[in-house]
């Protein structure tokens, strides 16, 4: 059902709530629409150009945020909420990336109960060299294709997204997302 009109009078699907939706306005649906399919359509982008390396992009995010954490190492779940997966999800790519000795797993330094993700020597000269080839890719993508006021207002508008969901708490727990 398109989210730019009412239904029609004899719709139930749509009845039974005691709250009137606010339907999208015709430009607001645009607006929606061409956000779903560029954001779908980059993402496949960013993720083929790394294909070159036998990587995907959810892998390159992974390894990327350990290279610059302290001790190229964060616990397990502050990983998976930095990159908005599943704890689960995030084990099956842990050990996909332990498998071409990327990564490691360790018990936490502090408390000794949990499971850090310690990136490796070889983990770190992989995601050096992909590096080049993801900037490239984020700069033909998406930076080069806007003029640098558009590109500043998409990271604000973003951040605004982002904290409106964090802050409303309507996520769903990490081993749900």
């Amino acid at each position: 059902m398109s989210t730019t009109t009412t239904p029609a009078a004899g719709d139930t699907a749509s009845q039974g709530s005691a709250a009137t939706p606010r339907w999208l306005s015709e430009q607001e649906q645009g607006v929606w629409r061409a956000y779903l399919r560029g954001s779908r359509l980059l993402e496949a982008a960013l993720d083929r150009d790394l294909q070159s390396h036998g990587v995907q992009l959810s892998e390159y995010e992974i390894i990327s945020m350990l290279s610059e954490a302290p001790g190229r190492r964060l616990r397990m779940s502050a990983l998976a909420d930095l990159v908005v997966q599943s704890r689960s999800r995030l084990t099956h790519t842990a050990a996909r990336l332990e498998k071409r000795g990327w990564v490691r797993r360790e018990s936490c330094l502090e408390d000794r109960r949990g499971v850090e993700l310690v990136l490796t020597e070889a983990g770190l000269g992989s995601v050096r060299d992909m590096a080049l080839v993801h900037v490239e890719s984020v700069r033909r993508h998406i930076v080069d294709t806007m003029a640098p006021e558009q590109f500043q207002t998409l990271g604000v508008a973003m951040e605004a997204v982002r904290d409106a969901i964090l802050g409303s708490g309507d996520l769903p727990s990490c081993d749900e997302a």
